[in-house]
């Protein structure tokens, strides 16, 4: 990993704010350590499994139990390591992978978005939507995509990140911030897209998975927060934008080396031939758009539920499968007119890669689906959860405040372990079962986690992407390092975590619904 050149030019050691660049170096070292220290994921579940299972062992020998509030039973808690448990943990480990909730919902998205990423749809749109646009709206546009980009998952870095320099340089501005400018929006807002992603279908399941602690026939849509995530989408491009232009265009070091090779990094040029599929297939989804629009329209639509509802209905049940349906329309079109997607056996030739590039998440999802079965059996979750809510109502903390201390906790969190479905699943079986007790809805808990998910993200170099964006910055400049990278992240991640979480409590006082069919409170 690169480190900034020893004796380098000052721009290499220039200060952001108040933070001198050494001590974000020191943070970041100290950051990087103990990430390194800790175990794969896949491992880390097992582990906690093991700590579980310890754990149920002393707390059934002490005949620990809680009375259940929603059916008045007392819950007693039983031991993973007894002979019970390990029957219970043989029988059912095929079963709990194969009923993982998110474990369809994200196969089914991903076939989709794999068709309309590898045939060049997503990259066409991402470029011609940062290159069109006038001289100063261009960091809110580049800003706005990094939000957008998420359809695209991990890809988003892979194809926005240098887009964002090239579009900079563009129009006279320095591509070093827009590399930085892509970065971070994808990073510090990758739970805040407008569009519906494969993290949403993941962390509904999660979520879902551990309201039914409580409530045996709760249900969290992939479109739970779907009204928060466009609002959010929207404010955080604005943050982007105004940090930029008040703090990182002030700062001196924003020229590229003198010999870095600008001509060859790329270009947002499309062909004709891109430029034709992506008219087609934007006419496309619009027409399949007006199509859904006009079966969803009248009251008696099957696509309705009881009553006509549209927030309990097959439409939001099988919204996955209309996600991925779209996608998958755009990228055939796109992918015929430009070659792409010769003949219909391209089709699933795409998809099986799309899956196999989601193989190391499935992986995962096997271990996670063991541990949150076994937390469920021993009924450790109920006890937490109930005594976490009689705490919190005798200690009269208000709600904002428990808000605003969890989202610490769970930003200090993801700045080591930045998997979010990881940390999810781990979180998720306490925080939302809990604050369901004191009245807060599981969709309400989601989205506080969403943006502590998010947030500090773009400044922590234990993610992947890090590394990634500063290889695109080491194109523009060579002795650029972590705490470079760090330097220009950091006021972008502050300024979007301080006003996300703002606006997630305006929501809240507000009383403004997250999505369809998802009250705030």
């Amino acid at each position: 990993m690169s480190q900034p050149a020893p004796g380098g030019p000052d721009r290499a050691t220039a200060a952001t704010g108040d933070v001198p660049l050494p001590r974000i170096v020191r943070a970041m070292a100290v950051v990087e350590r103990v990430g390194n220290a800790l175990p794969h994921p896949f491992w880390l579940f097992w582990i906690l499994a093991a700590i579980l299972g310890a754990a149920s062992a002393v707390m059934a020998g002490l005949g620990v139990s809680v009375v259940s509030p929603s059916d008045g039973e007392t819950v007693v808690v039983r031991n993973l390591l007894s002979g019970e448990g390990l029957a219970m943990a043989v029988s059912t480990m095929i079963g709990n992978f194969a009923s993982f909730p998110p474990m369809a919902t994200i196969v089914a998205v991903i076939m989709g978005v794999a068709v309309a990423e590898r045939s060049g749809f997503l990259a066409a749109l991402m470029r011609v939507s940062v290159s069109r646009v006038p001289t100063g709206w261009v960091i809110f546009a580049v800003a706005f995509a990094g939000t957008v980009a998420h359809v695209a998952s991990a890809a988003a870095y892979i194809i926005l990140v240098p887009l964002g320099g090239l579009a900079f340089r563009a129009v006279g501005k320095s591509p070093i911030l827009g590399v930085v400018v892509a970065y971070t929006a994808i990073a510090s807002g990758y739970d805040a897209s407008p569009i519906p992603t494969p993290n949403d279908a993941i962390f509904a399941g999660i979520t879902t998975a551990a309201a039914q602690i409580i409530d045996p026939a709760a249900y969290v849509s992939p479109l739970s927060n779907w009204f928060f995530n466009i609002a959010s989408s929207v404010v955080l491009a604005g943050v982007i934008t105004l940090i930029t232009k008040l703090v990182l265009e002030k700062r001196p070091d924003l020229d590229p080396d003198p010999d870095a090779d600008l001509e060859n990094i790329g270009t947002l040029t499309l062909t004709d031939a891109e430029r034709s599929g992506l008219r087609r297939a934007l006419t496309a989804l619009v027409l399949a758009l007006a199509v859904l629009a006009a079966l969803v329209v009248p009251a008696g639509s099957p696509l309705r539920g009881e009553g006509g509802s549209l927030a309990e209905s097959p439409l939001l049940d099988g919204i996955g499968a209309i996600v991925a349906l779209l996608f998958g329309l755009v990228g055939i079109v796109h992918g015929h007119r430009v070659g792409t997607i010769a003949k219909p056996a391209d089709v699933p030739a795409l998809m099986v890669q799309g899956i196999r590039q989601m193989a190391p998440v499935l992986v995962l999802f096997f271990a996670i689906a063991q541990f949150l079965a076994y937390f469920d059996w021993t009924h450790i979750g109920d006890v937490i959860a109930v005594r976490s809510a009689e705490a919190l109502e005798t200690s009269g903390i208000p709600v904002v405040v428990l808000f605003l201390l969890i989202l610490a906790l769970l930003t200090v969190i993801n700045v080591i372990v930045t998997s979010g479905s990881a940390m999810w699943s781990i979180c998720a079986p306490v925080l939302v079962p809990m604050l369901m007790l004191i009245d807060v809805p599981a969709e309400t808990t989601q989205a506080l986690f969403r943006i502590a998910d998010s947030g500090s993200t773009a400044v922590t170099p234990m993610s992947p992407y890090f590394v990634m964006a500063l290889g695109f910055l080491q194109q523009y400049r060579k002795s650029a390092g972590i705490g470079t990278l760090a330097s220009y992240t950091l006021p972008l991640a502050v300024g979007m975590t301080v006003v996300w979480t703002a606006l997630f409590l305006a929501w809240w006082a507000l009383g403004i619904p997250l999505g369809p069919g998802a009250p705030v409170r």
